[in-house]
């Protein structure tokens, strides 16, 4: 199975934050012109933050490098279909395309709720070209790790 080298490094990231028990199995990468120029992973548990997720780590990873709000021409490569609030912080980044590995539906089969949020929001329909799923098998390595994990803390 081939992995994109980009999804490779948001899963490294994301089991780096596992491990450490930062938060749940979410890693992504920003990437502009073919170059890593932000990263993070889900960092709730260790912040006491809900909102610092990983998509919301890697934007502000590359906007304190790049010292701007505006990530356009970015893209970012995420372990799960963001949730609605990352979603929205995406667009409001400018990035461009979002690709993810786990499906929402994926989320919840560990014990995240971001499918009734998205139900409340009216579900994804008219977006459906921003958002492309890509290396879910290798994504979902990562949950099923993730989930085995003792002591692990769903958020």
């Amino acid at each position: 199975m081939s992995i994109n080298k980009f999804m490779k490094v948001a899963i490294d990231e994301a089991r780096q934050g596992i491990h450490a028990n930062h938060g749940g199995p979410f890693g992504s990468v920003i990437v502009k012109d073919g170059i890593i120029i932000g990263k993070g992973h889900n960092r709730v548990l260790i912040n006491h933050d809900p909102t610092h997720h990983g998509e919301i780590s890697a934007i502000r990873d590359a906007c304190s490098k790049l010292k701007t709000h505006d990530l356009s021409g970015c893209e970012i490569y995420t372990t799960g279909e963001p949730c609605p609030m990352c979603l929205c912080a995406c667009m409001w980044a400018n990035i461009k395309k979002v690709y993810y590995g786990c499906t929402i539906d994926d989320n919840s089969k560990i014990g995240f709720r971001d499918s009734r949020f998205d139900k409340l929001l009216g579900g994804r329909e008219n977006i459906k070209d921003y958002l492309v799923c890509i290396d879910r098998d290798a994504c979902l390595e990562l949950f099923d790790e993730y989930n085995h994990l003792k002591d692990h803390q769903v958020y």
